[in-house]
């Protein structure tokens, strides 16, 4: 995992009051990352555009473009002037080595090999002008490599969009990763995320986070290293069926592909299309170990089977209930909403009455203020961008792909997380690796990216 911050600027301070490194120390080892970034792509005298604000965004850029002079040829649009203090000491210098300082650019298509975007970066925080506008337009049309210094233009501190953003290929973020970068909204914007090293290691420059950014190697699969076990050994699943059973079905097998040893789908009536591995029962076996239910269920809601201590993975039509506020006194649960879902629970909760919209735009605030109201509750949000939160700390799945934008992916992921729970997982750790394992299977599918179905992202489950 990587810590993710609500801002840097406190960072930097401590490297200035501690580590005795200065404003323009952090600020040559923020372009000299740039600048390596560039060498390893790009031949010498490539043709390189520099737009420049008039802050220590822009300031960066100045820095960089003398690193780069000599080497490539280089181009320096600075259209709003520099204001800062240490933005003026970098435009003298480059002022002195002859750096070219153009007063318009080139709009014809590939005559830049690369575009570096340093008019914002993280410190916006007013609308766009028309000016800003107009620039970002005309840079997005070029087609060259785009690179955006700190986080693409046009993307503000909670990381909402203008109604114009820089389109990056790659984001060096400076120092840390920073929480902006991660709302769904940004994405299609910040390409690959790097983070730049300011003078000293990540390790030192960071200090405590509640936000952390999952990566492939932190999944834990249910890898069976007992060796003397049966199938009772590794949990029994209960799913519960509603009235659309296809839902609970996925769901169930699902969980049995990903290592739980029995399977239950509970349902009043016998379901005549069922696998042969997974088992059926009107009531709750004795020995369930975990519950999934709401996938499906419609509104005939009856929570009979719910009235007990066993660990239950929540989702789709209990949102939009009543009767999900008694389970949320339990302490073992894993709640799956999607964007309405969660907006529906919200209200339930007498947290706050809002729309979709609104919600996207504030991802991480609304989950925060679920997870004050109930620290133990482990909620997982669906989206480009998962969040799941626990105990106040949210952990962030960048991994989905829109391969898993097709009906009956998310009723996987439920049973991915039932099963997890039935063998003995903790709740959050059921979310964070059975969210790991359903966006790592599908990006590991072969198939055309319109075209995934749930089993066979099942079948990608079984290869992990």
């Amino acid at each position: 995992m990587q810590k993710v911050f609500n801002e840097v600027n406190t960072l930097d301070k401590r490297c200035y009051e501690y580590y005795g490194l200065s404003e323009e120390i952090l600020m040559e080892h923020a372009a000299t990352s740039m600048l390596n970034f560039i060498e390893k792509r790009f031949k010498e005298n490539s043709n390189i555009l520099i737009v420049c604000g008039s802050g220590n965004n822009g300031a960066d850029g100045i820095t960089l473009a003398r690193l780069l002079h000599g080497k490539y040829k280089v181009k320096l649009y600075i259209p709003f002037g520099i204001k800062s203090d240490i933005g003026k000491l970098q435009l003298n210098r480059a002022n002195l080595l002859g750096i070219n300082i153009i007063k318009k650019y080139s709009l014809a298509s590939n005559y830049y090999s690369l575009i570096v975007d340093c008019l914002f970066g993280s410190g916006l925080s007013r609308p766009l002008d028309n000016i800003s506008t107009k620039i970002i337009k005309q840079l997005n049309k070029i087609d060259c490599y785009k690179l955006a210094c700190d986080i693409p233009s046009g993307i503000n501190k909670q990381g909402q969009l203008s109604p114009i953003c820089f389109q990056a290929n790659t984001t060096i973020t400076m120092g840390a990763l920073k929480k902006s970068l991660f709302t769904d909204n940004v994405k299609q914007y910040i390409g690959k995320i790097k983070v730049a090293n300011l003078g000293i290691q990540r390790e030192v420059y960071e200090n405590n986070s509640n936000y952390f950014l999952l990566n492939k190697k932190d999944m834990i699969l249910p890898i069976r290293n007992n060796k003397i076990s049966n199938k009772g050994s590794f949990g029994h699943l209960s799913v519960i069926c509603g009235e659309k059973q296809g839902a609970s079905l996925i769901a169930a097998e699902a969980g049995f592909a990903f290592g739980c040893g029995l399977i239950t789908a509970i349902n009043k009536k016998p379901i005549k299309k069922i696998k042969n591995s997974i088992m059926q029962n009107n009531k709750l076996p004795k020995n369930t170990s975990a519950i999934c239910v709401g996938m499906g269920l419609g509104a005939k809601i009856k929570l009979k089977q719910l009235d007990n201590t066993i660990p239950k993975v929540i989702d789709a039509d209990l949102f939009y209930n009543t009767k999900i506020l008694k389970l949320l006194n339990q302490d073992n649960i894993v709640l799956t909403p999607h964007p309405k879902e969660f907006c529906s629970l919200l209200k339930l909760c007498d947290i706050d009455t809002i729309d979709i919209q609104t919600l996207q735009n504030n991802r991480f605030y609304y989950i925060e203020q679920f997870s004050k109201k109930y620290p133990n509750i482990t909620i997982l949000l669906k989206g480009v961008n998962v969040l799941i939160a626990f105990n106040s700390k949210i952990y962030i799945n960048t991994l989905g792909t829109s391969v898993l934008s097709k009906g009956g992916s998310g009723d996987v992921l439920t049973g991915l997380i039932g099963s997890l729970l039935a063998q003995g997982y903790t709740p959050v750790n059921a979310a964070i690796n059975g969210s790991l394992a359903h966006t790592i299977a599908a990006s590991n599918y072969k198939g055309n990216n319109y075209s995934l179905s749930p089993e066979e992202l099942i079948s990608q489950i079984k290869k992990l």
